[in-house]
């Protein structure tokens, strides 16, 4: 007997097919049953469908959980105006008299025009310090308070960021870079809980559990969450512990790039004695190749269009990144590695490359995330070295990038982006993902970014050639998804002995592939994980 039988949908084909009208059955967590309504076994529960899309369950192959927005700080994600960020700040200070520090989450680089926002503008808002994160999180913005109560000056260092200083003054400016690179580190974690409120323990895991529940109910049965600090594992734990995973986790645990042999070792002792359960499991390792385009700290291979004689820098010199990258791969390790620059880009490529031959790697499935700019020389080689490419289509929408992106790489280099089409038709397996919250959980945003390369509003749109089907932005959330964590007999498919992790959408998807704009007023119905209905919107 089954324990659920969906009938009357249409079961999800990949690699362009029709959606094929089926009725499916699930038995413990596994999919049991596959055919026509009047061959189906008896059930215990069934669900009638009417013509909805039934998908396998959508794997996020980049996702922040413990990212997620902090109801003790702003949101300044949909502000593209200074006055409208000092107002907002502003109000939210005034509201919260018994908040010690004030802050913020995703300012938008572009607030001031043709400069980064800087203390100075910050004036005014309120006597406590302020602490604000960009929309990526790898940059922070400081008011002169919180510059004071850090004790930024020339000279001090900084364990989570990099703070700038005026070329002028050398006064500090309340800009500081190389954030999240530092952040998660022991050390700098260590000093963000001590000094940010923002950082504690406990609101790091009430960001995690509100992650997960949006996660589930956005249709999403795996989420990989990129970047996990040794130090912050307990979170996850405790999560697991507590019945709050409702959607399965795969943790890629952060390294440092100076850290040693002894942290790899304990980052090996870590996964091996690791119980992996149905919803938690690790394995892959978080580097990064280099930082991020906006603030000019991506590397490029040539100069940025608007700072001649600048092209960033990599994360660490290209012989020691090399090394490291070469042990992870010695001792088993799946990398999964931030570049962003052609040049950071370039860098993974050729450590990845290096490590195969140095230890004759087969099938390890290591990933490039974000690959944003990429030079057309680099383009095949992903396939060539069996990357995967984990890619936002989010990030490529003009309202998102428009201004610092587009001026800092330039025109001339715009047909390097996001490049997911070209990438998909050179054998490339593309894992497709949000990088919430740097962009919208919801994969159906994600969807129709990849089918329109468009702003939500439908009314800007760029780089239209490299533009996905809706069949093929749906494999990237995925077969490609479990591809790209070796889990493709699991997960990815719906197929007899596949766990039962199905999403019933709230309409045939494919009635929208002529008219994207309805993506995006659709939703999860039902969300199964490993045979549990865990979100139903019937």
């Amino acid at each position: 007997m089954l324990d659920l039988l969906i009938t009357g949908g249409l079961l999800h084909s990949p690699g362009g097919a029709a959606p094929r009208p089926q009725a499916i059955g699930l038995k413990g967590n596994q999919i049991a049953f596959i055919g026509e309504r009047q061959d189906a076994p008896s059930s215990r529960e069934q669900v009638e469908l009417d013509g909805q899309l039934i998908t396998p369950g959508f794997i996020d192959s980049h996702n922040h959980l413990l990212l997620g927005f902090d109801p003790d700080a702003v949101n300044l994600q949909d502000l593209v105006v200074l006055e409208d960020v000092r107002k907002r700040m502003m109000e939210f200070a005034n509201s919260r008299p018994d908040l010690e520090w004030i802050c913020g989450e995703n300012a938008n680089y572009s607030v001031v025009t043709g400069r980064r926002p800087n203390a100075q503008d910050l004036e005014g808002i309120t006597d406590r310090p302020v602490f604000i994160t960009t929309y990526d999180q790898h940059s922070v913005w400081l008011n002169r308070v919180a510059i004071r109560a850090l004790g930024i000056e020339p000279g001090v260092v900084l364990s989570w960021g990099r703070p700038e200083f005026d070329e002028v003054t050398n006064e500090p400016t309340g800009w500081v870079t190389d954030f999240y690179t530092s952040a998660m580190t022991t050390i700098g974690l260590k000093a963000l809980q001590r000094d940010i409120p923002m950082y504690s323990p406990e609101r790091r895991y009430r960001k995690l559990v509100s992650s997960m529940e949006m996660a589930t109910r956005f249709g999403i049965t795996t989420v990989v969450e990129p970047q996990v600090p040794m130090a912050e594992l307990d979170l996850f734990q405790r999560a697991l512990k507590e019945g709050k995973l409702t959607s399965r986790v795969i943790a890629a645990l952060f390294h440092p790039i100076d850290e040693g042999s002894d942290f790899r070792m304990e980052l090996r002792n870590t996964v091996d004695n690791h119980q992996d359960s149905s919803k938690l499991s690790l394995g892959p390792v978080k580097l990064y190749a280099d930082d991020v385009i906006e603030p000019h700290t991506a590397w490029l291979l040539d100069d940025y269009a608007n700072m001649p004689g600048h092209r960033g820098h990599p994360s660490a010199s290209v012989e020691e990144f090399k090394y490291v990258v070469s042990e992870l791969d010695r001792m088993g390790f799946q990398t999964h590695t931030h570049a962003t620059g052609d040049g950071g880009i370039r860098l993974i490529l050729d450590a990845l490359e290096n490590a195969a031959q140095l230890n004759s790697t087969i099938d390890r499935r290591h990933g490039i995330v974000h690959v944003e700019c990429i030079h057309p020389d680099d383009l095949p080689r992903l396939a060539q070295l069996g990357v995967t490419a984990a890619m936002q289509p989010r990030h490529c929408s003009p309202d998102l990038i428009e201004g610092s992106w587009m001026n800092n790489v330039g025109e001339q280099r715009w047909d390097r982006a996001w490049r997911i089409k070209s990438l998909i038709e050179a054998g490339t397996h593309v894992a497709l993902s949000s990088d919430w919250q740097v962009g919208e959980m919801d994969p159906l945003v994600g969807i129709y970014s990849a089918m329109t390369r468009a702003s939500l509003d439908g009314k800007k749109s760029w780089t239209q050639d490299e533009r996905i089907s809706l069949t093929a932005a749906i494999d990237g959330y995925t077969k490609e998804g479990a591809w790209a964590w070796h889990r493709e007999s699991e997960f990815g498919a719906l197929q007899i002995g596949a766990k039962a992790d199905v999403v019933v959408w709230s309409s045939n998807l494919h009635d929208h592939a002529k008219n994207p704009d309805a993506l995006l007023d659709q939703h999860s119905l039902l969300t199964v994980v490993d045979g549990v209905i865990e979100h139903d919107a019937r």
